[in-house]
């Protein structure tokens, strides 16, 4: 007999395959996590569909993957189990949440019929409370989905994927062991997913556009200043519109480096207070009108909140409202804006003051020894990356080194600088060269990671061998925890580590010979001789890189910084 609840489908197919579909279809191709009881089921959809299954380490490391696949491919998805693997991925979905990154969490959970029971089963509580972990991802989510009754799953599924989309930020979907082979209408797929961003009304946008223009067609020496929220939420065509109109200069913050071509002659730098180079930040602190796209003015991002900067001065354009000075407008979106902003603007009545110059500075800061210092080595790499290069840098040397370093076009970069979990940048690596791999693209993926964090993720080195990727991943080797000690406890032990024999990690973790290069620097001759080496540039295979630099050295942007967090954490 006919099962009447799902008499009425024209093309029926189960919740997994829908799910796993529509993921497919936005242009997820591998899906990160790690297997448990409660998920097992759905996973098997995965191969079905013709998608990959990741399989990492630990589900804290797929997180952290799914955040660095997301930044390169556009969106991402992590499959845990309920309580014990879910609650193990959640700082790196917070991470997400935080550093708006769109990850879909997929959580496999007991049934419907053992949740109403409120069964004393394994990874509870024991309290019979099977919505105790969905509460804890709440404030982490922009949408959470209970699959729990197949007749509306299907649009519970499409709507979280577009709020995911949208608001680019990570959504939750629980699914029961007994819906994953419930029946749903597959002829939904054949629509797809609506993922336009919703209009402006269109006359609060026009009052917006006139009183922007007012403000910049009247400033003397105003500039652009890009920021996170700028890639996150898609906007970089019109930023780029915008220069190319305006001519004005553009700089980038910490979190927005990369956003903009830093070979078009009006990329002025980047701009964090008092960590800034001096040029850069006599320029933009000079400036009467600051556009600033996308900010996020968190204290590392601002070398803590050194910016010295007026608001009187500023007009922010963010996803959810834009702020002319002190006057604020909700729920006017900065592309419709920025959009009309390009289309309207006359050139010729602005002001276009040109902003410095930047290089790589390498003879500036070079000591004349061997010795490898953080001032040298970041403008140095600026001459061994090459247009399109993937640059993740973990929290701590590499995040603020990295701003000395001027890119060739295309590079994209890849930090956590606001929420700043150490170890991030190990998995994010992983899954920034899956990403590219599932994109069909050749480009390079570079990992400067320093070796306290690295201890803290790195069997997610183990995932990548597996998966066959060929990532470039550079240990700092500098003997713990730095910019914990130029916060506080410059010697103390608890910011010291064990020290690995870290380049044998690799054959550990079951690299075969011939299938990877290690090497040991220890001078600048070496790093100079390594950069050019044609195979070391061709990176044809995973390449792991020991870089030996003094225990006391750091970048002058992060000393800067932790004094100010020092000073900060000492307040009463």
């Amino acid at each position: 007999m006919a099962d009447y609840r799902t008499s009425s489908l024209k093309s029926p197919i189960d919740v997994a395959e829908y799910l796993f579909t529509r993921l497919q279809q936005i242009g997820v191709e591998s899906i990160h996590g790690v297997p448990g009881d409660y998920n097992l089921v759905a996973l098997d959809y995965i191969s079905k569909l013709g998608l990959k299954w990741v399989g990492n380490v630990n589900e804290l490391n797929a997180g952290y993957a799914a955040d660095g696949y997301a930044r390169v491919k556009g969106m991402s998805a992590i499959i845990t189990t309920f309580g014990v693997g879910e609650l193990s991925a959640l700082n790196a979905i917070a991470g997400a949440y935080s550093e708006h990154v769109p990850v879909v969490h997929i959580v496999g959970c007991p049934s419907t019929a053992s949740q109403k029971d409120g069964m004393l089963l394994h990874h509870t509580l024991g309290n019979g409370n099977f919505n105790v972990f969905a509460d804890m991802s709440q404030n982490i989510s922009c949408c959470l989905e209970k699959l729990n009754d197949a007749s509306t799953v299907a649009s519970q599924i499409d709507h979280a994927l577009q709020q995911c989309w949208v608001q680019s930020r990570p959504v939750y979907l629980m699914i029961p062991t007994d819906i994953v082979q419930k029946k749903v209408e597959g002829g939904r797929l054949k629509t797809p997913i609506d993922l336009h961003y919703p209009g402006n009304d269109p006359d609060r946008e026009d009052y917006v556009v006139q009183v922007v223009l007012k403000y910049l067609l009247a400033a003397k020496n105003p500039i652009i200043l890009v920021d996170a929220c700028a890639v996150r939420h898609r906007v970089l065509e019109e930023v780029h519109d915008l220069v190319n109109k305006t001519n004005l200069p553009v700089f980038v913050t910490p979190m927005g480096k990369s956003a903009v071509n830093e070979t078009h002659e009006n990329y002025g730098g980047v701009y964090a207070g008092d960590g800034s180079q001096l040029a850069v930040k006599e320029r933009v602190e000079a400036s009467d009108l600051i556009l600033t796209i996308g900010a996020i003015k968190s204290d590392f991002n601002t070398s803590g909140f050194t910016y010295k900067t007026s608001q009187l001065n500023t007009i922010d354009f963010h996803s959810t409202y834009i702020a002319v000075k002190y006057s604020e407008y909700p729920g006017v979106h900065m592309r419709g804006v920025l959009r009309k902003v390009i289309d309207t603007i006359d050139p010729s009545k602005l002001s276009a003051i040109p902003g410095p110059k930047i290089h790589n500075e390498i003879k500036a800061n070079d000591d004349g020894t061997q010795t490898i210092t953080q001032a040298w080595f970041w403008p140095k790499v600026g001459s061994y990356l090459k247009d399109n290069d993937i640059v993740i840098t973990e929290t701590g040397t590499a995040n603020f080194g990295i701003w000395e370093t001027k890119f060739p076009a295309g590079v994209t970069a890849i930090s956590q600088v606001l929420w700043g979990s150490i170890g991030y940048s190990v998995g994010a690596c992983q899954g920034a060269a899956l990403a590219t791999r599932d994109s069909g693209l050749n480009r390079r993926t570079i990992l400067f990671v320093g070796d306290g964090s690295f201890q803290l993720t790195a069997q997610e080195v183990s995932t990548m061998i597996r998966l066959g990727l060929k990532p470039t991943i550079f240990v700092i080797c500098n003997d713990g925890f730095t910019i914990e000690r130029f916060i506080h406890g410059m010697n103390a032990d608890y910011n010291d580590i064990a020290n690995w024999h870290f380049k044998d990690l690799v054959k550990v973790f079951g690299a075969k010979d011939g299938s990877y290069k290690t090497f040991q620097i220890k001078t600048k001759d070496e790093v100079n001789k390594l950069f050019v080496d044609p195979e070391f540039n061709a990176a044809n295979c995973l390449q792991f890189v020991e870089l030996y630099l003094p225990k006391e050295d750091a970048p002058r942007a992060l000393k800067l910084t932790a004094e100010a967090s020092a000073t900060r954490n000492a307040q009463q």
